[in-house]
């Protein structure tokens, strides 16, 4: 059927925005920085452009991430990257305004879903509704989610990771914790001050995380020349970092997660327990590709966990699965 208007699913998170535009799939994914001119106030780049200028502008440029834990930290910005991601996807002259679909952390207050909400229609938006992460999650991750049993997801982002059981397309129990990609980037670069007296950017503690990182003992540990700035003297020194100590660096954000899981788990009424346990854990968000962090969870639990097909993609794909259903916008998106 024709549509007159467009339909946009937002996964707006910390560390990356994914658009999904109905009948197109995922059209951007661009990490959520905004590089700003501070004597004017006008923005220079949005996204990748601008994520490569983070720890590298001169003074009268600055390179911002605009949501801190999955919500809005300055408006401004957030309004101005949303803008940018209407205008590059449907161009600045349209007929009509999109409908839009955002998701937001389960632990958003009131005041952090209607700015989320006015910022979406201050950007050129029509209708907002908002989605829960851990529900678009599922329906991203093609969980069963309609039927009666239940269905156990964890989804790692940039800010939060949020856990939630869900049956019969509702949300039986869910938690968020402020602790999830940034998180673990942070541990990673203050063990390598601590350590090696060496200050490192949060781009290269992302990047060890990456190539390095992991949550159970490795086949094979891993080693990675890491360049940063020697503390005492100021001067660039190069150091060789290994996988155990990032490991061991991690331990407590990543013992903080599974705490978390846990204490749903023993929360869930035992029938949808005894689901979880025959259908497993589902894994979705950047953070569940941190190696080994699936085999450490299903140890702590006891049940099954499976890292989903795209975990990246998955609350972006929910998002646009919920626009192609209109009974899941009626049942999911209005939280």
């Amino acid at each position: 059927m024709f549509r007159l208007h467009a339909e946009l699913g937002v996964d707006l998170g910390t560390a990356n925005l994914l658009v999904y535009q109905r009948g197109r799939g995922i059209v951007l994914r661009e990490p959520s920085v905004v590089a700003i001119s501070q004597p004017t106030g006008r923005v220079l780049a949005v996204g990748e452009e601008a994520r490569l200028m983070l720890g590298r502008t001169p003074g009268n440029i600055t390179a911002v991430k605009p949501l801190v834990n999955g919500v809005i930290a300055d408006y401004t910005i957030t309004l101005e990257m949303l803008r940018y991601v209407v205008n590059k996807i449907l161009g600045k002259r349209r007929l009509f305004s999109p409908r839009m679909l955002v998701c937001v952390p389960s632990s958003a207050t009131d005041v952090e879903r209607r700015a989320v909400i006015q910022a979406a229609k201050e950007a050129g938006a029509g209708e907002v509704h908002l989605i829960e992460e851990p529900m678009a999650a599922a329906i991203g991750a093609g969980l069963p989610i309609s039927q009666p049993g239940g269905n156990m997801v964890v989804d790692i982002g940039g800010g939060t990771t949020d856990i939630a059981v869900i049956s019969l397309g509702g949300i039986v129990i869910s938690r968020s914790i402020r602790v999830a990609g940034s998180k673990l980037d942070e541990a990673i670069a203050r063990h390598v001050r601590q350590r090696y007296n060496l200050m490192i950017g949060e781009r290269t503690a992302e990047e060890i995380k990456i190539r390095i990182g992991s949550a159970y003992p490795l086949h094979q540990e891993l080693t990675m020349e890491v360049r940063g700035r020697e503390l005492v003297e100021g001067l660039p020194r190069t150091v060789t970092v290994h996988s155990e100590e990032i490991r061991h660096a991690l331990t407590e954000p990543v013992n903080q997660i599974v705490e978390k899981v846990r204490s749903v788990l023993e929360e869930t009424p035992p029938e949808l327990a005894s689901d979880i346990i025959e259908r497993g854990i589902v894994l979705t968000g950047g953070g569940a590709l941190l190696r080994g962090f699936d085999k450490l969870l299903q140890q702590a639990t006891g049940i099954p966990v499976y890292i989903a097909e795209d975990p990246l993609s998955c609350v972006a794909i929910g998002t646009g699965r919920a626009l192609e259903e209109m009974d899941a916008i009626s049942k999911a998106a209005q939280v």
